[in-house]
């Protein structure tokens, strides 16, 4: 849970401490006065990296991804502001004295890529109001935001939108803005350090530094990067000897919190932060030149995997570190925040099992915690869910709304902040190259717009992934030009194809990506198929769980859905279920494929089912929960049957990890 830090610990510097940093703040260059065109890789002073995310703005949805994007648009994504006062007009990152915390930057953040990727000018113009008034209302020392705090934390989410901001339109006043702000907060922050959230988040503003200094080249950012991790959390260090093996004790956290606000035996383990931090050692590498540090996001992800991993391509967090039990849950804000850390780190690192890790959180854990029409969200998912009700359940901190869906069940901060998820991803699916070359790193049906060594190229993607295997790529650069094209092979395909024009392109399974380096002319076209064998995957306690390519599959539980409360323009909703889930699963059969709906995830029109054997066993539930999966079932008295199981996201109540069906 989020608690808003209270203001008033410590005076700011005087306004005219600025002063002496003045000659520092860039004058506007034409460049910073038009919508970026061209992804700006890292200077010289920092480290070289292989790929960069392409400017905001540079990459539409299209297929189903444009249909999940105007669904999100038309439920809360798009109109929570109209229905839930935290986000309304008495905002106080609108002036006003309402809610002053992190919820306006939150909402923004995803709100503000969602309303160019959709050409929205209603959604634009809800965006543009909380951005004017940051812009227009900085303080006198060049702090900003609302007054009624001093936190260093919300405005690190700020910044991130001010980077998109920028890059979408080209406003001039973004750089000296945030010029202006660093400068003061190096002057600041050895009298007011990082404490709490912010401590634990100094990656996310090292990212918008690091982004305003490939700007500029001002030798302060470096100074205040630096000075940020030095007083930030050591996320790199916590995995060397990773201590935290087991579900988190409750006790000893609330314990914790009675002397301090969640001090690190808390914070360390919470859940968001853990997901946040993924990044952390990546965007530092850009200033260490370590190897070692932008390689360390894969051990970290191995220690989490290992201890704490859920079969949808999550940790368990609910709140805190929970073991691998797919009973316990993991926040939807980890989950949105484990895709933003996991795309910064695929453009550092190049590292493709990134895109494979990005692909299966954004296609099973993230729509799974919406309803259809995205009117309600969870803040915890279970992969073994059999109720959504008001029991208090195995969290480890959480309470007793945390999995219901509704506006703000449990509170309201991924409320706020599960609207990057989609548009960032979509923000996310090419890149850049260093060495002019462009790079598919995640496959969804999308349009491009971007520059390739100095022409201008527009790239058609077209395909049904993760629902079918093949994608069909259009190239049409305005003039003939030679550059690379790389493309992922996903990690999971054995048996990858790939050809260009017709012809077939040599392509290894496990090489990570495939590189096509020609000259391209209008109309080129690139054919990849990535033929999916079902997996039978083993995890906790023995149990088994299924994927097929980047989709989870899970046994839909019959579902009753019982108005709790209304909520202005939506509902807080409890789901029971109606049908048996304890079953044991064996040998996975058919897959089949079905059209895919106006909701591309949606549970009652699924685009791929999977047969599995099951017979029901002795497994039951207490407060609502799926006692963990036995590891020896014994079976009830009834025959073997066939389990049409669904995509992970489209049933809300599920069995995803089975008990192993004993061989007869």
């Amino acid at each position: 849970m989020h608690d808003p830090i209270r203001p008033g610990r410590r005076g700011f510097l005087q306004a005219s401490a600025l002063g002496a940093l003045a000659s520092f703040i860039p004058a506007e260059s034409e460049a910073a006065t038009k919508p970026a065109s061209a992804a700006v890789f890292p200077p010289s002073t920092l480290a070289s990296q292989p790929f960069q995310v392409l400017p905001a703005g540079s990459i539409r949805p299209t297929g189903w991804l444009k249909r999940q994007l105007e669904i999100q648009a038309a439920g809360l994504g798009g109109r929570v502001d109209e229905t839930w006062p935290d986000l309304g007009a008495n905002s106080g990152w609108l002036g006003g004295n309402g809610e002053s915390w992190e919820r306006g930057p939150y909402f923004v953040d995803g709100l503000l890529p969602l309303a160019w990727q959709l050409d929205s000018p209603e959604l634009k113009a809800k965006a543009q109001r909380f951005i004017e008034w940051t812009l227009e209302n900085p303080w006198p020392n060049g702090m900003f935001g609302p007054k009624s705090n001093d936190d260093w934390w919300p405005r690190m989410v700020m910044l991130k939108v001010l980077t998109q901001y920028q890059e979408l339109t080209g406003d001039a006043r973004v750089v000296p803005f945030m010029t202006r702000y660093f400068h003061y907060q190096l002057g600041a922050l050895p009298g007011r350090p990082l404490r709490d959230w912010g401590r634990m988040r100094w990656q996310d503003e090292v990212a918008s530094i690091l982004w305003l200094y490939s700007r500029t080249q001002d030798p302060k950012l470096l100074e205040l990067a630096a000075l940020l991790k030095k007083q930030g959390y050591d996320w790199q260090a916590m995995y060397v000897n990773y201590p935290f093996k087991e579900k988190t004790d409750a006790k000893l956290v609330e314990a914790k919190n009675k002397n301090a606000f969640m001090e690190d035996d808390g914070l360390q383990v919470h859940g968001v932060n853990v997901a946040q931090a993924l990044k952390a050692s990546p965007v530092w590498s850009l200033i260490s030149r370590s190897a070692d540090d932008r390689a360390a996001i894969h051990h970290q992800l191995e220690q989490l995997d290992r201890y704490h991993g859920l079969p949808n391509g999550m940790f368990s967090g609910d709140e805190h570190l929970a073991g691998r039990s797919p009973s316990q849950g993991i926040e939807l804000c980890a989950v949105v925040e484990a895709m933003y850390s996991l795309e910064t780190a695929l453009a550092i690192t190049g590292d493709a099992v990134l895109g494979d890790r990005i692909e299966r959180i954004a296609y099973n854990a993230l729509p799974a915690a919406f309803t259809d029409d995205m009117w309600a969200h969870q803040y915890d998912q279970q992969p073994n869910q059999v109720e959504c009700s008001l029991h208090r359940r195995p969290w480890t901190t959480n309470g007793p709304e945390a999995n219901l869906f509704g506006l703000d069940p449990h509170f309201g901060c991924c409320t706020a902040n599960f609207h990057q998820g989609w548009p960032k991803l979509t923000a996310s699916l090419w890149m850049a190259c260093a060495d002019g070359g462009l790079a598919a790193a995640v496959y969804a049906p999308c349009h491009v717009s971007t520059m390739a060594r100095g022409v201008p190229i527009e790239i058609e993607q077209e395909t049904d992934y993760p629902f079918r295997d093949d994608v069909a790529i259009t190239l049409r650069p305005a003039s003939p030009v030679s550059f690379p094209v790389r493309l992922r092979l996903p990690g999971w395909c054995r048996a990858p194809s790939v050809k260009v024009n017709g012809e077939t392109v040599k392509a290894s399974a496990g090489a990570g990506f495939v590189t096509v380096d020609r000259q391209w002319s209008a109309g080129d076209r690139i054919e990849l198929s990535f033929p999916a064998d079902v997996v039978t995957e083993t995890g906790f306690n023995d149990s088994v769980s299924f994927s097929r390519g980047a989709l989870v599959f899970s046994l839909p539980v019959g579902e009753a859905w019982v108005k709790w409360r209304k909520r202005g323009l939506t509902n807080d909703w409890q789901v029971y279920p109606t049908s048996s889930w304890n079953y044991a699963a064996g040998a996975p059969g058919k897959v089949e494929q079905y059209a895919i709906g106006p909701r591309p995830f949606a549970g009652a029109t699924p685009a791929v089912t999977l047969a599995v054997r099951g017979r029901l066993v002795a497994w039951k539930a207490e407060e609502g929960a799926a006692d963990p999966v036995p590891a020896k079932p014994v079976p009830e008295d009834e025959p073997y049957t066939t389990l049409r199981l669904v995509p992970y996201a489209g049933a809300k109540l599920r069995i995803t990890s089975f008990p192993k069906l004993a061989s007869r």
